[in-house]
């Protein structure tokens, strides 16, 4: 409330409010007895006083000062009256005032200060007011702005876009370009290490094969022969019947560098040297010198190396049959039941499914006044039904057999055993697998064509040269009529050579002395020497099997009588 009104006294007259100063503060009209004469003073509101009482008043209209008589009309520079801007700083609206003269009007007592009044065009050292810009804005700090710094560029400029765009464009290319010289690199690098490993796999193949010029020995031919430097894995199973109290041997090869499985199916008859070197037969080696005897006697024989021995007997075989859920088989013949009026155990036909019970009737089955290799034929297509449907993998062949629960060798542990027969039967599945037998003569001996089809292309037995420190192997077969092996046996144990096997042989006048290899030559004379044979004893033939010398005897030898 201003202090010039009176609000108490309603018929006082009150002051007219004439406009705003510069703080927003209204601005009264004085009493007509503090206006100064005309003459002397100039009011600047008469003209808007005279204005407002015709019109009316508009506090918010902009007010135009009077114009002094006598001098040029006020300027300006924007073209209209009455236009405000608005204020950034205090939001106020103040209107636009003109370019102050040189000589500005004497502003009236206790009005607001009225607008400077606009240079006349003709003072000399100043431009024409069309060639005079509009001067800038002046706060009340003095701070000089124009609106066009409070306007904002809003549209993009569309070559910066286009710039950037290309530059964008050409970093995507460099990039590409790039990334497909780093792609191009890895291939080639790939490629190399590619055709890297094929040439030496296809190296290491040709000369683990033999076919690779100069890895087989000579006198082999290629890498199929057995005196190849093929690797392979031999175990040795002997089947127990515990019901009739025989055996039966047959042995597991495993060629890992021809990837064929065979079973060699051994005869009983076989004439192996015992522990102290004494002509025996396989099956009473069995019983006798148990499995590490028997299995070096085999060695020996056949000059293979056997890595273990697994003993089987009739009720882990059918176990095992039970645990591979049965096995389908060919066989040979009806297997009657033991118990009387009973339908036969297994039928003779193709394809004949057997459980575990069948399967071991039919693998120890041997016909009255039949031949052994018969039943040493069922065991074999029993073993080769087995590993059919035998697990390939390690670990569940290992935990197959841990269910049987048997008691194997100490040569062959139980993840040994899974882990070969895993190996055959990855071979019976895919059809490289077969069965042989060993070729034995009626004496026990092995017969000549035993040496080439079985013991070096299957076992890749093979005869040489002692080494040093190696006590040769010498066979003997009787063919003296007098039973002359047995000394024999003792004079050559004596001698220092190590007596494999005997057998009988046809009666013949004089006896002989075969070795098979050249470097054997000298063996064979020595040998002749302590039997007390001849010199013109000694000659070239084909000793048994790998038998480095074997010695026939005839009536012409002497035994050696008591000291």
């Amino acid at each position: 409330m201003n202090d010039q009104q009176h609000p108490y006294d309603p018929y006082y007259p009150q002051p007219q409010i004439i406009g705003y100063d510069e703080y927003g503060q209204p601005v009264y009209q004085q009493p007509q007895t503090q206006q100064q004469p005309p003459a002397q003073h100039y009011d600047p509101y008469a003209g808007q006083q005279q204005a407002q009482q015709a019109y009316g008043y508009d506090p918010y209209a902009q007010q135009q000062p009077a114009q002094e008589p006598g001098l040029p009309p006020q300027y300006d520079p924007y073209g209209q009256q009455g236009y405000a801007y608005p204020s950034y700083d205090t939001g106020q609206q103040w209107a636009a005032q003109p370019e102050p003269a040189q000589t500005p009007a004497p502003a009236p007592v206790q009005a607001a200060p009225a607008a400077p009044m606009a240079a006349p065009a003709g003072v000399p050292g100043q431009r024409p007011a069309s060639e005079r810009s509009a001067p800038p804005r002046r706060d009340e700090d003095d701070r000089a702005y124009r609106t066009e710094q409070f306007s904002f560029i809003e549209e993009p400029d569309e070559d910066s876009e286009d710039v950037i765009d290309w530059l964008k464009f050409t970093e995507s290319r460099s990039e590409r370009r790039e990334e497909a010289r780093r792609r191009g690199r890895n291939r080639i690098v790939a490629l190399v290490v590619v055709l890297v490993l094929a040439v030496a796999g296809g190296v290491g193949y040709l000369w683990s094969a033999g076919l690779f010029p100069g890895s087989s020995e000579p006198g082999s031919e290629g890498g199929g022969a057995a005196t190849g430097p093929q690797q392979r894995d031999t175990i040795v199973v002997h089947l127990h019947d515990l019901k009739h109290g025989t055996t039966s041997t047959a042995l597991l090869v495993d060629n890992t560098t021809t990837r064929q499985g065979t079973t060699v199916l051994l005869p009983n008859s076989v004439v192996v040297a015992d522990a102290e070197g004494a002509g025996t037969t396989l099956g009473k080696s069995v019983e006798d010198d148990g499995s590490s005897g028997t299995r070096e006697a085999i060695g020996n024989l056949l000059g293979a190396k056997i890595t273990g021995t697994w003993r089987l007997d009739t009720p882990y075989l059918e176990n095992l049959v039970e645990s591979v859920s049965g096995i389908e088989i060919d066989t040979d013949t009806d297997v009657p039941d033991t118990k009387k009026g009973a339908e036969p155990l297994v039928r003779k036909g193709e394809k004949q499914t057997l459980n575990g019970r069948a399967a071991v009737a039919y693998a120890t089955y041997r016909a009255p006044g039949e031949a052994e290799a018969k039943q040493l034929q069922r065991f074999g297509a029993v073993m080769y039904g087995v590993l059919r449907k035998f697990s390939s993998d390690p670990e569940a062949a290992t935990v197959t057999i841990e269910t049987l629960q048997q008691i194997l060798d100490p040569s062959l542990p139980e993840k040994d055993l899974a882990a070969s027969l895993a190996r055959l039967a990855e071979h019976a599945k895919i059809g490289d697998y077969k069965t042989a037998l060993l070729p034995v003569g009626q004496d026990g001996a092995l017969t000549e064509g035993a040496s080439d089809s079985v013991v070096k292309d299957i076992l890749g037995g093979k005869v040489t040269a002692p080494e040093a420190g190696e006590v040769p192997r010498v066979s003997v077969r009787d063919g003296s009529g007098k039973k002359a092996a047995e000394a024999a046996r003792i004079v050559l144990i004596n001698g220092g050579f190590t007596f494999v096997g005997g057998a009988d042989a046809e009666t013949r006048e004089e006896s002989q002395v075969l070795y098979g290899d050249d470097a054997q030559k000298a063996t064979a004379v020595e040998v002749a020497k302590t039997l007390g044979l001849p010199a013109s004893s000694v000659g070239k033939g084909k000793p048994s099997g790998t038998i480095a010398v074997t010695v026939v005897l005839g009536r012409d030898y002497k035994v050696p009588g008591p000291r």
